[in-house]
């Protein structure tokens, strides 16, 4: 992985215009000479008492850039960066000399590196680049920084996109089981399960069409039989074709028999008057 320069240079002398107040001289020089001490103790890894120091030569005087800017240094190295960022950008808004300020952005930059925060680094690092244009290593952190903006947010694309995907299968997961549950209570209206269904009731309706037809067959043989019988009747009844009712029959014998009754008393008459003969020529 390409390396980030860090500054760590010491600041042994700050130089101010000059101050007509002599106590303002007084407290720059005493926190210069603080600055002093705590750089020495630092060279010899006593972190500790430099820190103290440090922090002595900063309440002395707001114009000593060089202890916020050490401190931020010592605290960077012990990879508490939150609080080397803070002494940064104290030293950077203390002073008013561009060589100072780069250096404190160039190194604010490297806290945002560390933090992974890429987009802030990209500014800090051209905020740095404006104070001194011509500082190789801040223009190549500047590179490297872009470049992991550029990696980092297309794995966030594909972590979005990821993210998205895997929603969308399991929203179609869950219209599937959805789905799949709406089928089993569609299956109790399943076309197989319904031709079952009439199949069944086929079966009870044809038992019971079976049974009906033979009621109605024996009604209808019943009803056959009585017809042959009404029909016999009604032949009595109704007399056939070309043949005499009952009446008239009688008419006719009554007619018969009062022709008869005059026949033989015309007989019985002639009778009693003799019977005439007949005289036949000899020839």
């Amino acid at each position: 992985m390409k390396k980030i320069v860090l500054f760590t240079f010491i600041i042994s002398t700050v130089v101010f215009p000059q101050d007509d107040l002599k106590d303002k001289e007084k407290a720059l020089k005493a926190s210069t000479d603080i600055t002093f001490e705590a750089n020495k103790e630092l060279a010899d890894n006593d972190f500790i008492d430099a820190e103290v120091n440090y922090r002595r030569a900063i309440s002395k005087s707001n114009e000593n850039t060089a202890a916020p800017y050490n401190l931020g240094n010592a605290y960077y190295n012990k990879e508490s960066f939150s609080e080397a960022f803070g002494r940064f950008k104290e030293a950077g808004e203390l002073t008013s000399e561009k060589p100072v300020k780069h250096k404190a952005f160039h190194n604010m930059g490297n806290v945002f590196m560390k933090n992974k925060e890429y987009a802030k680094a990209v500014e800090a690092y051209k905020e740095a680049l404006r104070n001194d244009p011509s500082d190789e290593e801040t223009r190549y952190n500047l590179a490297l920084a872009k470049e992991l903006l550029k990696k980092d947010k297309e794995n966030q694309d594909k972590n979005e996109n990821k993210d998205n995907q895997d929603q969308e299968e399991q929203k179609d997961k869950n219209q599937d089981q959805q789905d799949q549950g709406d089928n089993k209570d569609e299956n109790k209206g399943d076309p197989k399960n319904e031709e079952n269904d009439q199949e069944s009731n086929e079966g009870d309706n044809g038992e019971e069409e079976k049974e009906e037809n033979k009621k109605g067959d024996g009604d209808e043989k019943k009803e056959e039989k009585k017809q042959p019988e009404q029909g016999d009747q009604q032949q009595q009844k109704q007399p056939r074709p070309n043949q005499l009712s009952q009446q008239q029959i009688k008419n006719l014998l009554e007619a018969m028999q009062n022709e008869e009754k005059k026949v033989k008393e015309k007989m019985d008459a002639q009778k009693v008057k003799g019977v005439k003969t007949k005289n036949e020529k000899d020839w």
